[in-house]
């Protein structure tokens, strides 16, 4: 059945591919949020060729008076805005019933092929680049690489790989007998800051775009460890230093505050969950310049679903409901201050598509649908350092775009229904037949 679902995933996504890098377009849009944060615009075309956005013009141009072979595409009933950007996912997979039997059955070919199907499903709905910050390193940059190349499609894709941890702590293994324990051990297990310094620069050897730690526990491990710090500071700032010396950016699983505040004082990039985020934290935030990447959506998701699953184990379940009940008010009180919060879901903890949902979930906490909507575009563009090429529909980006029905500004709940997803140019999803002016 799974295998059926990929190869039409894969036809459905090639028949909607109508448009290729190549082809001159010139988008007709009701309305465009051309750079998140400042007012929309009415009734202007955006013209593309080669994949990059080249202008925007006001008022409606004629496809022949760009190019003699440009094509129209007629969006003047949409809202349209950059597409989007989620900084926390694991495309490998998805949480359900069987995720234990499956560490036992899916080889790592079969992961990415997985992999494959859930980054198109996460196209579809409007997210044209994720960071995916924990997987199989060989199946998730083989992934990044194959949609890199055209070959399947997908958001652009920022891979990590396996987090580096310490033994025991979340991001080893665990929950399976001592055999398989010592078999699956993870390669970016350390302990000690020579062991850390080592297989950070492993990690970067091998393909890691970013690093990730887990300075904590994590929900999801089965052991009644906690989720409080893991590392120690030594072992934190050493990853941390190897890899920025490496060029490559550092992401820190963390929900306990002092593995918080042990990250933020080791210089990582972003704080990923940050559940229990207090004042002291948010100073070091505010010194640093680290981001948040919030990831509510597990928080509100999982508990209503871990009754009657088997996955989830009182160990899991009492850490789960603890994460619930403060993940919100981390999220009020960091973005009242002024942290900078960049758009994230743990999308595969939750559904794979739903990324959207997350939306509602901050404004509902506080934050306006404008901050929420630049959060996944100029925010998360500042933080993968790629702000020259994506976050905003500008001269000389890259041509990704999405199109709603109805402002997001006014229901943002509309980012839930997308209608249109172009990504460098091509076409991917559709409301109707492109045709000529």
């Amino acid at each position: 059945m799974f295998q059926r679902l990929l190869i039409l995933a894969f036809v459905f996504a090639g028949s909607l591919s109508v448009a290729s890098a190549s082809d001159v377009l010139v988008i007709h849009a009701g309305e465009v949020l051309a750079v998140p944060g400042e007012k929309p615009l009415k009734q202007q075309s955006i013209i593309i060729r080669e994949g990059r956005i080249e202008r925007v013009e006001s008022g409606y141009v004629a496809a022949e008076e760009v190019d003699p072979q440009a094509r129209a595409v007629d969006l003047k009933d949409k809202f349209v805005l950059p597409g989007l950007m989620d900084m926390h996912v694991h495309l490998l997979g998805e949480l359900g019933r069987n995720s234990r039997m499956n560490l036992l059955s899916d080889t790592t070919s079969m992961s990415a092929m997985k992999g494959a199907y859930y980054a198109n499903i996460t196209l579809q709905a409007g997210f044209t680049t994720v960071r995916d910050l924990g997987g199989n390193p060989e199946a998730i940059y083989a992934l990044r690489d194959a949609v890199a190349r055209g070959l399947v499609p997908g958001p652009r894709i920022f891979a990590a790989g396996s987090a580096i941890a310490a033994t025991g702590g979340h991001g080893d293994i665990d929950g399976v007998k001592p055999e398989l324990l010592r078999l699956w051990t993870p390669e970016t297990i350390c302990d000690g800051a020579d062991e850390c310094r080592k297989v950070t620069r492993n990690a970067i050897k091998m393909g890691a775009d970013w690093i990730k730690i887990t300075a904590t526990g994590g929900v999801l491990s089965d052991t009644g460890t906690g989720i409080n710090l893991q590392m120690t500071d030594e072992e934190l700032a050493e990853i941390v230093g190897t890899a920025h010396s490496l060029g490559v950016k550092v992401a820190a699983h963390a929900h306990g505050v002092d593995g918080i505040l042990a990250a933020l004082r080791a210089g990582v990039d972003s704080i990923d969950h940050g559940t229990f985020t207090n004042d002291e934290a948010i100073k070091l935030f505010k010194q640093t310049g680290a981001y948040l990447v919030p990831t509510l959506s597990p928080g509100v998701k999982v508990p209503a679903t871990m009754e009657g699953n088997p996955f989830f184990t009182d160990d899991i379940k009492a850490k789960a409901y603890a994460a619930s009940a403060a993940s919100l008010n981390a999220f009020r009180g960091a973005q009242e201050a002024g942290v900078r919060i960049a758009f994230g879901t743990d999308s595969a903890v939750t559904p794979h598509g739903e990324n959207a949902d997350e939306f509602e979930m901050m404004v509902n906490a506080g934050m306006s649908p404008a901050d929420a909507i630049r959060s996944a575009t100029m925010t998360t563009a500042e933080l993968l350092g790629v702000e020259e090429d994506l976050g905003s529909i500008e001269a000389g980006k890259l041509a990704d775009l999405i199109a709603v029905s109805g402002s997001p500004l006014e229901d943002v709940t509309e980012l839930t229904r997308v209608t249109f997803v172009m990504k460098e140019g091509v076409v991917i999803r559709q409301p109707e037949v492109m045709r000529p002016e």
